[in-house]
């Protein structure tokens, strides 16, 4: 014979994992709208050499590119963008955000 606090208790942990379980999928479903959102547009202010090297700047560092597209949607929505965005406006911008790189030079001896 099953105990009834026990089954109660069961129960509750279940709903407490579905609710969870919903929670998260709810979660997901608004980030992957977020995203796009974005994406659209990105695509309206780049152009696709732009949005070419900013794919590319996301595969090396995500957290900097992510944070180079804010910047972006929010000068466009801003109104502050006059036209769209080419490659070489976009290498000037992403020179003046990003930090300069230390040159490493290896000598063998």
């Amino acid at each position: 014979m099953e105990d009834p606090e026990l089954e109660a208790l069961r129960r509750k942990r279940m709903e407490e994992v579905h609710a969870q379980q919903s929670n998260q999928a709810a979660q997901e479903e608004k980030a992957r709208q977020f995203e796009m959102q974005k994406q659209s547009i990105l695509r309206q202010i780049l152009t696709p050499e732009a949005r070419d090297r900013l794919a590319n700047i996301k595969l090396a560092s995500p957290e900097q590119a992510n944070m180079v597209e804010m910047q972006l949607i929010q000068l466009a929505q801003s109104g502050r963008l006059q036209s769209v965005i080419t490659d070489a406006m976009l290498r000037d911008i992403l020179q003046k955000i990003m930090p300069q790189q230390r040159e490493i030079k290896i000598e063998r001896r």
